[in-house]
């Protein structure tokens, strides 16, 4: 990017530039950051991503904001259960309830996801069949 507009810079100035700035980001950033409500929607639709057709699965809080998603190639327990533990490392507090799709396999990630303990046990685990809005 700095080729692009004719500058040289050393690898190590970038980095200067990260960490005396990012704290300043933070700051700015955690004004409008709203915490996430204990609800979460999760659903996977098939999309089309530059030209070939995956799986986006994503999960949303109670005021329809993403709190996180991921592209997978197959709709299955494991790519269920590989977007649930993501979207669980992302967020600071635990569900307290889970509202999926019908889809059999996702209920399946979740209750395996609980046994694990990577899930709490509490967290009720609803069904719905009202598609989320894109």
């Amino acid at each position: 990017m700095m080729a692009e507009r004719c500058l040289s810079l050393a690898h190590t100035t970038i980095l200067r530039w990260v960490q005396r700035f990012v704290p300043e980001f933070d700051k700015r950033w955690n004004r409008y950051a709203k915490p996430t409500g204990s609800a979460r929607w999760v659903d996977e639709i098939y999309v089309k991503v530059r030209g070939e057709w995956v799986y986006l699965y994503r999960a949303v809080d109670p005021d329809g904001q993403t709190l996180d998603f991921r592209l997978s190639r197959r709709r299955n327990v494991a790519a269920a259960k590989a977007f649930l533990r993501k979207a669980m490392r992302s967020q600071a507090t635990a569900p307290t309830s889970i509202t999926l799709d019908s889809y059999a396999a996702s209920h399946h990630a979740v209750r395996k996801l609980q046994g694990q303990g990577e899930v709490p046990k509490a967290a009720k685990l609803r069904s719905s069949k009202r598609r989320l809005s894109t």
